[in-house]
């Protein structure tokens, strides 16, 4: 499945005029980075794929709209799935992808590989 194009356009209106900010395709979607680190992803899979603090991921975890993210059978500490519909409206939408553009902010950059 290809990531939704319309999801992506609206988190990069949400993004837009971040500092260091970049695309990248990868894990089958399209990802938003800051100063190289991912913040968020419209996922090939549906929704989001979101970055956070591993230390307050559980708590984000409702088990309905938002999921631990599972790569290979393995659940990625700091890594949320965030449905489609959990980020219908704009406000939640901002949300999640503030929480995403926080936590990559809070990394050290990564050098560019130009």
């Amino acid at each position: 499945m290809a990531y939704d194009e319309e999801l992506a356009e609206r988190i990069r209106e949400v993004v837009d005029g971040e500092e260091a900010l970049s695309e990248q395709r990868m894990f089958g979607g399209l990802a938003f980075l800051i100063a190289g680190n991912m913040a968020v992803a419209a996922s090939g899979q549906g929704g989001l794929m979101v970055r956070v603090d591993p230390e307050k991921s559980d708590a984000l975890v409702d088990g309905l709209g938002v999921e631990p993210m599972v790569m290979r059978g393995r659940e990625m500490l700091g890594w949320l799935r965030v449905t489609s519909d959990a980020v219908r409206d704009d406000v939640a939408l901002r949300e999640w992808v503030g929480r995403g553009v926080s936590y990559a902010r809070s990394l050290p950059p990564k050098p560019s590989r130009s």
